[in-house]
């Protein structure tokens, strides 16, 4: 994606280069320009989160002591451990305990996703502004514009609603509800109380913005429909029928 467009224009030589900044006034320029920023926000609530679950456990010798699981970006939550309520393991019967669940798939599809469009809105950007001229002159880059604008929208559809759903998974794993599947804390004389679980504000507001990109894509798509020939031909047949 990010080298398509850019590459068969610079290969040949920068000798067509015009800086031109008026199409980012247009909404074709001014679009790409929100899908660059809220890319970034996408991949920057997602993968940059960071949390812990915490839990009050009583046993031997111990009283209410907290015990955390830190977990963060990409959710490998069966990897991460709880840790231990004191070195004696509550008298042994303290096991290992780890989080439930594999989120790292849905995870690191959408922040992959977000990084590569926000590589793409670059190049497009710097063909919109230095090659304006060459772009709609040549009809080959607005075709493969309206591909990957399509394409894109569909994978925002896609990521997003994968994303969702394994964030639903997450807060279930690290919520108030695991305490029931910890078999230490059934143990005779311990008791575990759930504490807190880091906010995860910052990861509904990641599945809110690949929505918005999702949208923003879906729309663009016809403002790059109307620079290719695809438009101008159909406009054609329709005025001489």
């Amino acid at each position: 994606w990010c080298g398509l467009l850019l590459a068969a224009l610079v290969l040949p030589g920068m000798a067509g280069l015009r800086m031109d900044f008026g199409l980012l006034l247009e909404p074709l320029g001014f679009i790409k320009v929100l899908e660059w920023i809220f890319s970034i926000f996408a991949f920057a609530t997602c993968g940059g989160f960071q949390g812990e679950t915490t839990l009050l456990v009583s046993c031997e010798d111990v009283v209410n002591k907290t015990v955390t699981a830190a977990f963060a970006y990409p959710f490998r939550l069966n990897t991460v451990l709880f840790s231990a309520p004191d070195p004696k393991h509550c008298g042994g019967t303290w096991t290992d305990i780890y989080l439930v669940g594999n989120f790292s798939s849905s995870a690191q599809f959408f922040v992959t996703l977000a990084v590569l469009v926000f590589l793409y809105c670059i190049v497009a950007l710097v063909v919109y502004i230095g090659y304006k001229h060459v772009y709609r002159q040549n009809n080959k880059f607005p075709l493969t514009d309206l591909a990957i604008t399509v394409i894109t929208a569909f994978l925002w559809l896609v990521s997003t609603f994968a994303w969702g759903k394994a964030l639903a998974g997450i807060k279930m794993s690290t919520g108030a509800s695991i305490i029931p599947g910890i078999e230490s804390c059934k143990a005779p004389g311990t008791t575990c109380h759930f504490a807190s679980v880091t906010s995860m504000g910052t990861l509904n507001v990641s599945v809110v913005f690949g929505l918005l990109n999702m949208i923003l894509w879906g729309g663009n798509a016809w403002f790059v429909y109307k620079d290719t020939n695809l438009h101008n031909q159909s406009s054609g047949i329709s005025q001489n029928p």
